[in-house]
């Protein structure tokens, strides 16, 4: 692999922007060009400016006949024949055009596949503007004194001159509780994020914002599990086909779990050519997955490229990875993940087919078995549970090992989802009052994420337990977490990627599998295992999922460079009005005496936030 640039130059990535405004002696096209300079994208911009309106797009804007300005982006599908034929004569903007003229808003329910859009129409004073279904291409928006800005990233927002870059606190908590910030939040006082499956309106000088798909699960379905496996497979085929543009320029990330070695095995049998994939490995007990890796491409015969990061990599690498998002961005698999997307880059691979999505839409998270085993609590009688098992079980003393499981388990059954998901976050385990200043906690709503999670958990109607929890990962673990980071990394990188796994015909077929065939008992993913065992290597089909997880906490107990980069971070942040000094030095603390792995996590999105200020403020 080449040597890591010191500055990293523009990104490639796929955007659009667009601003209107109510006032018509309004310099529009200078905000463009401003706003274009803030999406820091190679890609080349196609620009229209029209009266009050004006966008710029990778793709191609198409004036309306009203003066209006259409502009879309990505790999849309239709799921009209005659908008179909439209879009394959015309390009995506006119098929947009002709479907909002017919249903108005409701156009954004006739697309399917990655994209986001933006709809201007002046002589209504509308503007309409939406992600995908799984939030693959994001939106951001702003709205200004006379009108509204909306682009694919933060920085084009923040290049409107009527935007201040002014941070927001309550977005810093929200960054330290999910270790990113969620939608529909932002770093930014006067920024918003659109979640996935949402369109924003904004309708005579008014903004609001709603879902325009959701979910509809079925827990009957009558068909043979063999005939839903042939399904499976068929729509695995199909998509990963539908992915691919270049069989000798395209590759394939590979962890060796069962989302990766999917991808990479369809793309074998449907390529003539023999498939590269590419893997990352860790020096660092439990966190190497290379075995799996070497297992999945001997099965398919693919020609696997493998690098192994060290410590060295981090030190060198994360100052620049954790600047170069538009927020402030802490799941520490991004680093491992521009590595591997370097490696396809630096051989010649221009597109890359991730396996991100599996998990989230056949149940394959261990907390999905977990919260599964506390809602069965639930099933006992109220008043036996209230009036006896707890009043009994809380009087036997703690000390005895099972008597302090026993409590420990009502004490967590007790608590209702989706909260209880976060029984282990730091801000649970630590009260905010520890970890923050009192007067950063004077502008916080301490309660914001767990209400933020509630409302997007209970949003899908007639749903199961689980169920939500899909739909709860749908918005935050892909959307606004592992999206983001491949996506951002392969941009970073100069490398382009698609996701076969999230594709919309996928995804429904995902809602037609019951809940009890998803996850039967314990066994996770027990419909998609079974479909495609003797398919896929049996190793694969037994491993625990693990991904490309960094061993940080660890390196860092002995990597004197690393320990330093990281523990100089903290120390700066002692500085700031945000955090008690006291716990930054007990944070350093408890990861030199308690648990490396565990405070390691706290210490990485610490050392993030303070790079990202360091660089953005």
């Amino acid at each position: 692999m080449s040597e890591l640039d010191s500055v990293r130059g523009s990104l490639l990535a796929p955007s659009l922007i667009g601003i209107y405004s109510r006032n018509p002696g309004e310099d529009l096209g200078s905000e463009l060009r401003r706003m274009s300079a803030g999406l820091n994208t190679s890609i080349p911009l196609r620009s229209h400016t029209s009266g009050r309106c004006a966008c710029a797009a990778s793709d191609k804007i198409v004036r309306m006949s009203d003066n209006g300005l259409i502009a879309i982006t990505g790999h849309p599908r239709w799921t009209q024949a005659d908008l179909a034929t439209i879009a394959n004569n015309n390009g995506h903007a006119s098929a947009l055009i002709t479907a909002y003229e017919q249903y108005g808003v409701e156009c954004l329910k006739h697309l399917e596949g990655a994209f986001s859009c933006i709809i201007i129409d002046p002589d209504k004073e509308q503007v309409i503007a939406g992600t995908d279904r799984l939030g693959q291409y994001p939106l951001f928006y702003a709205q200004t004194d006379n009108g509204i800005a909306i682009g694919s990233s933060a920085g084009s927002i923040l290049g409107c001159s009527q935007v201040t870059h002014t941070l927001q606190e309550q977005g810093i908590y929200d960054y330290v509780y999910f270790h990113m910030v969620p939608s529909p939040v932002t770093i930014f006082k006067h920024v918003r994020k659109l979640p996935a499956s949402h369109y924003v309106i904004y309708k005579n000088g008014r903004v609001s914002v709603d879902h325009y798909w959701l979910p509809e699960f079925q827990e009957q379905n009558t068909r043979s599990i063999s005939s839903l496996s042939l399904e499976l497979k068929e729509r695995l085929t199909q998509s990963v086909s539908d992915a691919v543009s270049d069989y000798t320029t395209t590759g394939t990330f590979l962890s060796g779990g069962l989302d990766s070695s999917t991808v990479t095995g369809i793309l074998s049998e449907i390529s003539d050519q023999q498939v590269r994939a590419y893997s990352i490995g860790f020096s660092a007990e439990g966190y190497d997955e290379m075995a799996y890796a070497r297992i999945t491409a001997k099965h398919f015969g693919v020609d696997l490229h493998e690098y192994y990061v060290t410590p060295e990599d981090v030190v060198k690498a994360l100052p620049i990875i954790a600047t170069s998002y538009d927020e402030p961005f802490g799941n520490s698999s991004a680093l491992p993940a521009y590595f591997c997307a370097k490696l396809a880059a630096d051989d010649g691979i221009t597109r890359l087919l991730a396996g991100d999505g599996g998990d989230e839409l056949f149940a394959g998270n261990e907390r999905y078995a977990k919260q599964k085993v506390f809602e069965t609590y639930k099933s006992v009688p109220a008043p036996l549970r209230h009036y006896l098992l707890e009043p009994l079980i809380g009087a036997l003393p703690e000390s005895v090992r099972l008597v302090g499981k026993a409590q420990s388990y009502i004490n967590q059954a007790n608590v209702p989802l989706p909260d209880r998901l976060q029984t282990y976050n730091f801000l649970h385990r630590h009260q905010p009052a520890e970890i923050f200043s009192s007067e950063f906690l004077s502008e916080i709503n301490t309660a914001s994420p767990i209400a933020l999670q509630s409302e997007t958990y209970n949003r899908p109607l007639d749903a199961s337990v689980q169920n939500r929890m899909l739909y709860l990962d749908w918005q935050y673990t892909l959307a606004d977490n592992d999206i983001r980071k491949v996506s951002h990394m392969c941009a970073l990188a100069g490398i382009e990627v698609t996701y076969p796994m999230l594709d919309d015909r996928l995804l429904q077929f995902s809602t037609t599998i019951p809940s009890d065939l998803k996850l039967k008992g314990k066994k996770l993913r027990y419909f998609y295992k079974t479909a495609l065992t003797n398919w896929l290597p049996k190793e694969t089909i037994s491993k625990r999922k693990q991904g490309f997880g960094l061993p940080f906490g660890v390196w860092m107990q002995t990597h004197k460079p690393l320990q330093d980069l990281a523990y100089n971070s903290l120390l700066s942040l002692k500085k700031s009005h945000y955090f008690n000094s006291k716990f930054i030095d007990e944070a350093i603390e408890l990861h030199r005496s308690g648990h490396a792995a565990y405070y390691g996590e706290l210490i990485w999105i610490l050392t993030v936030l303070h790079l990202w200020m360091d660089q953005h403020n």
